[in-house]
């Protein structure tokens, strides 16, 4: 069982204040150890030296989208493994489709609860105990 607390989160979202509720959220979750990047292309340099557990990710950026982030997570032998939910104001069929495809391990839909926030992490990594 996991414990929020010593999880390493990357959130990767192009808008500053969608950054800051997922940081909130998830602080309120108990996790303390978070970095955030402003986009997929930022993100997967930085997963290049950087390991984390869990990848929140925005579908639409700019540079690279969370499909491409997912890509290239998947694609790297070290981060493959690396859970990976997907954030989105779309709920479309076909975007679940592909990242289902690609591998996301779980997607949210925007807006979120800090409910169902815990619900799709707990999905994915199991109780947060």
């Amino acid at each position: 069982m996991p414990i929020a607390a010593n999880i390493e989160v990357l959130i990767v979202d192009d808008q500053r204040a969608m950054r800051s509720l997922v940081r909130t959220s998830l602080h309120e979750l108990g996790f303390k150890r978070m970095i955030e990047c402003e986009d997929g292309a930022e993100a997967r340099e930085l997963l290049l030296t950087k390991r984390v557990q869990l990848i929140f990710s925005d579908f639409n950026m700019p540079n690279l989208d969370g499909l491409g982030l997912l890509r290239a997570v998947r694609a790297n032998p070290v981060s493959a493994r690396t859970a990976f939910i997907m954030l989105t104001s779309r709920a479309d069929a076909h975007l679940v489709q592909e990242a289902v495809a690609l591998g996301v391990n779980n997607y949210l839909v925007k807006p979120f609860t800090i409910a169902g926030l815990k619900k799709k992490i707990e999905a994915v990594l199991g109780p947060l105990t």
